[in-house]
């Protein structure tokens, strides 16, 4: 990955060409990307639109083999770059929504569904039902229980709680075996609104969260205590509910601006909180997930969200 560049506070008074970053260097820095929200689409380093499919979207990845594993509110599917659909899961009628979609390790597929029974499903290639988990989001508003919830190696899993300003890591026999809190007093605690939206575990054992009204990223040490943040006073603004997020193999931290319907909406900064790239294309307005894919050419390392 390249070194981090620093970012004119000049280009961000300017109309910046999409998906296009110009820097402090003779080479600037170019991302390919997936974006859920409004529109479901590819677009690629020249910010050209690649691949769109149903908007509308809130979880998904670019799989291994190349086809879509995507989430809408109703339903989760995998489709290929022609567009067949390849599996398929629909919300169950005793719930409400849903909110993720992973593929798993073991091939099968995390599902979650928000409602009178909130819960991490998993699901096989064949489309029956081989677990299921039940949360505890301390909440009966199903479209705020949970978000970006995510298998970890270990075989746990680490669910953003939204209303109990709480990250849970479970384990898969439903237990709670650890808790960060989000609504620490410095951050301006629970009025600020900083609610759990995405979490990232690292490799160094840290947790990366967004939180969204709250407009901030922080890093949790495996103690619950903060050791980085970036907030709005660091780019001048530009965080709009921050939804989601990824940490990139070379440090740095991409976020995503669902309340952005125009001008810049992803943002990416290095650990001194310098704005490194950013993007205003207009398929990536209000997004709520997306994944990093390339950076000038080079496939961005590892999952995005482990």
């Amino acid at each position: 990955m390249l070194n981090p560049f620093v970012l004119t506070l000049a280009l961000l008074s300017l109309s910046i060409p999409l998906n296009h970053c110009e820097a402090q260097s003779a080479q600037p820095i170019h991302h390919s990307f997936i974006v859920f929200g409004n529109r479901t689409a590819i677009i690629s380093e020249t910010g050209q639109i690649e691949w769109e499919y149903t908007g509308g979207s809130r979880d998904g990845f670019v799989l291994p083999n190349g086809n879509i594993l995507i989430a809408w509110s109703d339903r989760v599917q995998e489709v290929t770059r022609d567009k067949q659909v390849v599996f398929e899961w629909t919300l169950r009628p005793e719930n409400k929504e849903i909110g993720t979609a992973q593929r798993l390790y073991n091939g099968n597929t995390l599902v979650t569904e928000l409602g009178p029974k909130p819960r991490l499903l998993e699901i096989t290639p064949q489309g029956t039902m081989a677990s299921e988990l039940t949360l505890q989001p301390e909440t009966e508003n199903a479209h705020m229980q949970t978000r970006m919830a995510r298998q970890l190696r270990n075989g746990n899993f680490l669910v953003p709680h939204l209303l109990a300003f709480s990250v849970k890591e479970y384990a898969a026999d439903g237990s709670v075996v650890s808790r960060f809190r989000t609504d620490f007093e410095e951050l301006g605690g629970r009025p600020a609104e900083n609610w759990p939206f995405t979490a990232i575990r690292l490799d160094n054992g840290n947790t990366v969260v967004s939180l969204t009204h709250g407009n901030k990223v922080i890093e949790l040490n495996p103690a619950g205590e903060i050791v980085w943040k970036v907030t709005n006073d660091d780019v001048g603004g530009l965080f709009k509910d921050p939804c989601g997020a990824q940490r990139l193999a070379n440090g740095n931290t991409v976020v995503g601006s669902h309340a952005a319907s125009t001008g810049v909406s992803m943002v990416e900064v290095n650990r001194d909180r310098k704005i490194i790239w950013t993007s205003d294309h207009p398929a990536a307005a209000s997004v709520h997930h997306f994944q990093i894919l390339t950076t000038n050419g080079t496939p961005e390392a590892g999952m995005p969200l482990k």
